[in-house]
């Protein structure tokens, strides 16, 4: 990942940890509907979403066609997420997140996640305050992926069982970020696990774990587990797939050539001109 792109990676997620994690610092006179914050939010997300594929582009060289693979990308992870949703936490979705984030790379790992997530909302009419925290999450759940150690070396088995593991994983953790951005606004469910404004961070934080044991645990482990499932199942495959299309699609740097080196191109001897030396 080019620097760039690392830098309009960085931004957008200082962004998004401010939009998640505001409400723990507010006080009790402060607003906490999310539907106040979440267009500021949209609008900002949109351009920055631009900004890392451009200086992904810009880093690696890529052309038009890996902006397409992209969008492709994004429409199949958009037609799954209705196979699943709404049925314990069940969201095939989740599973092309990790393989193409892998074969994409964190950049347009990010870009993928966010887009197939808003793709998918109005496929779905999902449409609300929580969208452009769904678009974060996601975004961040296939950069993690692309994140993931050894991705010229570790093959086979040993890759599957590591994408395998970070699905387990980021799938909770997903839905635990996820978690934060409902349970600010949520009010009245028990003194244990009810948000508080205006207590201490650490306070309120204990009270946010107990409320994800208590809520949602069975409902990620829906997600893990599935999410598990189908890249042990279908990982191989479609990995492979999506190593050939990207590399067709130019994800790769382009090869250059050392001076000095024979190039293709030159003509050799003429017969001509050997038989007149003769």
């Amino acid at each position: 990942m080019g620097p760039r792109a690392a830098a309009a990676l960085v931004l957008v997620t200082l962004i998004g940890i401010a939009a998640f994690g505001w409400p723990l610092l507010a006080d009790r006179r402060s607003g906490l509907a999310h539907s106040q914050d979440a267009p500021w939010l949209f609008a900002a997300l949109l351009p920055l979403l631009v900004a890392v594929v451009v200086a992904t582009i810009a880093d690696q060289g890529m052309d038009a066609k890996a902006v397409a693979m992209l969008g492709v990308l994004a429409a199949v992870g958009a037609a799954l997420r209705p196979l699943g949703a709404g049925t314990a936490g069940l969201e095939p979705m989740f599973f092309l997140m990790v393989l193409s984030g892998r074969v994409l790379g964190p950049g347009f790992g990010f870009v993928l996640g966010s887009v197939t997530m808003f793709a998918s909302a109005l496929l779905t009419g999902g449409v609300g305050p929580w969208m452009p925290f769904q678009m974060l999450a996601l975004g961040w759940f296939s950069l993690g992926a692309g994140l993931l150690p050894g991705a010229a070396r570790i093959r086979g088995r040993a890759e599957l069982a590591m994408l395998a593991a970070y699905g387990f994983l980021g799938s909770f953790a997903y839905g635990t970020i996820m978690n934060l951005q409902g349970w600010v606004i949520l009010q009245g469910m028990g003194q244990g696990i009810s948000f508080h404004p205006g207590d201490p961070v650490p306070e309120n934080l204990a009270r946010f774990v107990a409320y994800c044991l208590a809520t949602s645990v069975g409902w990620d482990l829906g997600r893990a587990v599935l999410t598990v499932v189908l890249t042990l199942a279908l990982g191989a495959t479609l990995l492979k797939a999506l190593r050939r299309a990207t590399r067709k699609a130019a994800f790769d740097p382009p090869i250059s050539f050392e001076s000095g080196a024979i190039r293709m191109s030159d003509p050799g001897p003429q017969r001509g001109t050997d038989r007149d030396a003769e």
